[in-house]
């Protein structure tokens, strides 16, 4: 018993032990010439790519491999001084600007504005407006007069003017002269914030009091509100008018036959691949991406939304880019907030609401770090400075220079680091006094301090940000030099690239191709009377305007050099010169005729161009791999590594 109970105390603290040894994030789970790379890095990094996948010995040895290219591949840009170069260090500030965002925010009012703008989304508005410019820094005489303006204009309209007669007469937004100011219908993210917020917090029928945003004042109209329509899902087959005599008839005339097709019974995904002239789609049998309010005009949205069941077709119905009959496919309403929710955070951070966040954001920290301003010292720059403010220069004295803005945790923000702050600018163009500029950019200066001061602290606080931190410092390093090593020199290697498409050019063949006409006949007795024409020696030109000049439908034709794989028809045409047999295909009846048949041949160079430089670029790279691994040596620790599973 003694033996039995000394043996499980033995397992049990061998197996703390290895949890211990396991959790320990400082472990050295990779040496790379004495440098050594922790557990923490490389499990958050692995768990990233794999997130999904059962963590396996076999998993984790192979994901160390492609790891340690990346290591060696940083630490040669390293060696190399890249990450001492100016430009990578202005890219990295600029990723960290962003990265740094969601941690200089008040989540709280972040929160409540992401609701706002669910709740938001789930109504849309129908609205007019008129714009009187002013620009974000005017001066407050030039605000005045252009606030002044707009209740004029507002007066106006509450007298019994039509709003959209004043807005063609009076509105500085240009596209008013044609549409009366008429936005049509708008829903949240969609409008600037004040503009949006406004029109949200408006009644049907009400004319706004002045709006002003960072394009001047608007006066908005509330016209209809609405259930937001959600999201819809439609194939549909457009028919271009072209622009030669009578070509808006034909392509009415042509939709119409179409339509009518439609409703004996036939297929919409088999037309629209026949008939269709939006390319793109009608190889989908029409399918578009999913849709909501303001992304399609709105001829298209209406035709659409009217539809009320899946798989209900439209009649034909025109726009400025022809004519379309519509077939529903389906149908969603606005998604939970759940859904949602990553998708507005990333909107809400990115609009104005993100002023809000930031404001709290900064009341939050000036009680934690204790900040206070002097406004005593900023009046007393803001009553010496002059115009030359605007080109970064004040003229102070030594002890102005010394008197202290501003104060963070304990630290000093003098005047003198303000003047530097604002020296470097350009010439600073606004219709601010040289006082009003002064008191907005210490203000300014002092907000800015204060953030950068808590910026200076993320990598100490959030274990996160430090990690994402490094691994934008070495992705940006490991882009610049395989750019360099790999990419970039594929492409301007032109003696390299010659070379590996001569030794390889047997991996970049044409197949066998053949020159052939198709031609889609609407039935057997259209296919005779081409046969009967090709006989003739009619070329396809006439043969089309003979055959089509009762309707569009009869036929289609289509020239070109293609392999059988590119055809699905050609698939059952005999592979020599000569007319095809009549072939039932796509319930039309269809002709080919094979001019001439191309043997396999390799690919010129500039034929191959893409997948030959790419093809090149995967040897340099695994010729640089093998140089890294020679040059550099490293040990791996496998007892940390397999811990992770």
């Amino acid at each position: 018993m003694k033996l039995l109970n000394l043996f499980i105390m033995m397992v049990m603290l061998s197996c703390a032990s290895l949890n211990a040894f396991s959790q320990d994030k400082k472990a050295t789970i990779l040496t790379i010439d004495g440098e050594a790379v922790t557990l923490e890095e490389f499990d958050n990094i692995f768990r990233k790519n794999n997130r999904d996948s059962v963590i396996t010995q076999t998993a984790l040895d192979e994901y160390m491999q492609l790891f340690i290219n990346f290591k060696l591949k940083v630490k040669e840009a390293r060696a190399l001084g890249l990450d001492t170069v100016a430009k990578f260090k202005t890219e990295l500030e600029g990723y960290r600007a962003q990265l740094a965002r969601p941690y200089l925010t008040d989540t709280d009012v972040l929160n409540e504005l992401m609701r706002e703008g669910y709740d938001r989304l789930n109504q849309e508005i129908h609205a007019s407006h008129i714009l009187i410019k002013c620009d974000p820094n005017a001066s407050p005489e030039d605000t005045l007069k252009a606030f002044n303006k707009a209740m004029d204009i507002r007066n106006q309209i509450l007298n019994g003017s039509d709003f959209a007669i004043v807005a063609k007469d009076r509105s500085e937004d240009p596209s008013a002269k044609d549409n009366g100011g008429d936005l049509g219908y708008f829903t949240a993210f969609q409008m600037v914030y004040p503009f949006e917020d406004a029109a949200y917090k408006a009644n049907t029928g009400d004319i706004t009091m002045p709006v002003r945003t960072r394009y001047g004042y608007h006066i908005i109209k509330i016209i209809d509100k609405r259930t937001a329509r959600g999201e819809i899902h439609v194939a549909h087959i457009m028919i271009k008018e072209k622009k030669e005599e009578g070509g808006a008839a034909n392509a009415e005339a042509k939709a119409t036959e179409i339509y009518q097709k439609l409703l004996a019974g036939e297929k919409f995904d088999d037309l629209s691949a026949k008939f269709s002239d939006d390319g793109s789609s009608a190889k989908k049998g029409g399918e578009l991406p999913w849709f909501g309010t303001n992304k399609m005009v709105i001829e298209f949205e209406d035709a659409s939304f009217a539809l009320k069941n899946d798989g209900d077709i439209s009649a034909p119905f025109k726009t400025s880019y022809g004519w379309h009959i519509v077939k529903r496919l389906g149908y969603k309403p606005v998604a939970s907030y759940q859904e949602m929710e990553k998708e507005i955070k990333g909107k809400v951070s990115k609009d104005q609401r993100a002023e809000k966040t930031k404001a709290s954001f900064v009341a939050k920290l000036k009680k934690q770090y204790n900040f206070s301003y002097n406004q005593d010292v900023a009046n007393l720059l803001a009553a010496k400075a002059d115009t030359n403010v605007f080109y970064g220069t004040m003229k102070l004295k030594k002890k102005e220079l010394k008197m202290v803005l501003c104060t963070v945790d304990g630290k000093s923000y003098k005047v003198s680091d303000f003047q530097k702050s604002i020296s470097s600018r350009l010439r600073v163009k606004t219709k601010q006094t040289p006082a009003e500029y002064v008191l907005e950019e210490t203000k300014m200066f002092a907000e800015n301090s204060l953030l950068k001061y808590e910026d200076s602290k993320l990598e100490g606080k959030y274990d996160a940000f430090r990690l994402l931190m490094n691994e934008y410092r070495e992705g940006i390093l490991l882009f610049e030099l395989t750019d360099q090593k790999v990419w970039t020199k594929a492409v301007k290697d032109t003696t390299g690239l010659q070379a590996y498409y001569n030794t390889n050019k047997a991996n970049y063949m044409w197949p066998e191709r053949a020159e052939v006409a198709i031609y889609s006949c609407a039935n057997a007795e259209i296919a005779n009377k081409v046969r009967m024409l090709l006989a003739e020696g009619a070329d396809n030109v006439k043969i089309a305007n003979e055959i089509n000049k009762d309707t569009q439908l009869n036929l289609q034709v289509e020239e070109g050099l293609f392999a059988k794989e590119d055809k699905d028809i050609l698939a059952q045409v005999a592979w020599k010169a000569g007319i095809s047999e009549n072939i039932n295909y796509n319930n039309q009846v269809v002709i080919v005729l094979v001019k001439n048949v191309v043997a396999s041949t390799p690919k010129k160079l500039n034929e191959s161009k893409g997948l030959v430089t790419s093809d090149y670029q995967t040897y340099l790279e695994e010729q640089w791999i093998k140089e890294l691994r020679a040059k550099y040596k490293f040990t791996i620790n496998q007892d940390v590594l397999h811990s992770i599973k």
